[in-house]
């Protein structure tokens, strides 16, 4: 079978690259050909495009690119009807996947769509392009199969989190070796991870980094994204002594003792590590009053929203503040704080379902194509 994957953020690299697996396991004369990232390659197949060349984040910035967004879209129509796939897979990252899905509907192409756009946060109305342009949907929620079914009576498979195979399936981190490599001494460590753009990274950086000094007992880490070099990071630093780990955020939640996490699914990567975190978030003006018109979520992190309910405190725009953030991270340095939390997270887990969503999907897909 012949396989096309469009990946278009970190997370949706992660999982594809574990997706893939499974696929070659299930599929041994599989041909995959793939928009994503550095994990996929490691597993083969033939990278068409990074996602780092892919990223623009908030209304704003769509805009100012639209002419790269919309010269993207149009190689990648060409380059599938080169490769001529069995089926086209799409990994999250709407905006484009979604424009991709409707074309290759009128081409003939069958369509699978593995982790489901947020839909239930914005643009429910996408409901209608769903339904028309998406023969499978596989959800890793469990409040989207309600979502999808029981309110839009479009069936789904819940396949599980794959983020749990993910950490699971991980080598284990030699903890001692870990800090010796970095230079880490027996301080606790407090983990910044600030995302993987360039634009939210530079929004987030600074205000993290400015509580490092009222926390002397503790050492600060930043989580490089794979897609950034350290230059673009340290012009936040202002001399300061702060460790710096690229490609390395497993590794250093598995040590953490506490985190600050920029929105997305690191927040729920922390929460599977077990650790504390203060959730952060802040855009553009001008994303966020657009965001916050349309937007009617309670939260916006993945951990409340799967709760459906505060268990992480979440600091968005102006509430991302020096004096706030100092504040949270007092309360989750706190053991009585820590302990409700950690527990939290153990109800958490059992909610997403057990281990096994990538082969869960792998299956299903292959499947469905013979």
């Amino acid at each position: 079978m012949k396989y096309y994957i469009i990946a278009g953020e970190a997370s949706g690299d992660l999982h594809g690259s574990n997706l893939m697996k499974e696929i070659y396991r299930i599929d041994s004369n599989a041909e995959i050909r793939f928009w994503g990232g550095d994990l996929m390659q490691n597993i083969g197949g033939t990278l068409v495009k990074h996602y780092r060349d892919l990223a623009f984040m908030g209304f704003a910035e769509v805009v100012q690119n639209l002419r790269t967004i919309l010269g993207n879209i149009k190689f990648c129509k060409k380059d599938i009807l080169s490769f001529k796939p069995d089926v086209i897979l799409f990994i999250d990252y709407p905006g484009f996947n979604m424009r991709i899905a409707k074309w290759a509907r009128l081409q003939g192409f069958k369509t699978h769509y593995y982790i489901s756009p947020q839909i239930w946060a914005w643009k429910e109305n996408r409901i209608k392009a769903i339904k028309r342009d998406v023969d499978k949907m596989y959800i890793i929620l469990p409040f989207e199969k309600d979502f999808y079914e029981t309110k839009h009576q479009f069936p789904v498979e819940f396949v599980g989190h794959p983020l749990i195979d993910a950490i699971q399936n991980r080598q284990a981190t030699d903890t001692e070796a870990f800090k010796k490599e970095f230079s880490l001494d027996s301080r606790p460590v407090i983990a910044l991870l600030p995302g993987s753009r360039k634009q939210e990274i530079s929004k987030m950086l600074s205000v993290m980094l400015s509580v490092t000094d009222s926390f002397p007992d503790y050492q600060f880490v930043i989580a490089g994204a794979p897609s950034q070099e350290y230059d673009f990071y340290k012009q936040f630093l202002n001399n300061k002594n702060i460790h710096f780990i690229s490609n390395r955020t497993y590794d250093l939640l598995s040590v953490a003792h506490a985190a600050l996490v920029t929105s997305g699914t690191a927040t729920l990567e922390t929460a599977l590590f077990k650790v504390p975190e203060v959730v952060c978030y802040k855009g553009s003006w001008v994303s966020y009053q657009i965001a916050k018109r349309i937007i009617t979520l309670k939260y916006i992190s993945l951990v409340n929203l799967i709760m459906d309910r505060e268990v992480v405190k979440e600091l968005i725009q102006d509430e991302f503040n020096t004096k706030n953030l100092k504040a949270e991270l007092q309360k989750i340095l706190n053991p009585a704080h820590r302990e409700k939390l950690l527990k939290d997270y153990d109800l958490l887990e059992e909610k997403l379902g057990g281990a096994g969503a990538s082969a869960t999907t792998a299956g299903l897909i292959f499947k469905h194509l013979t």
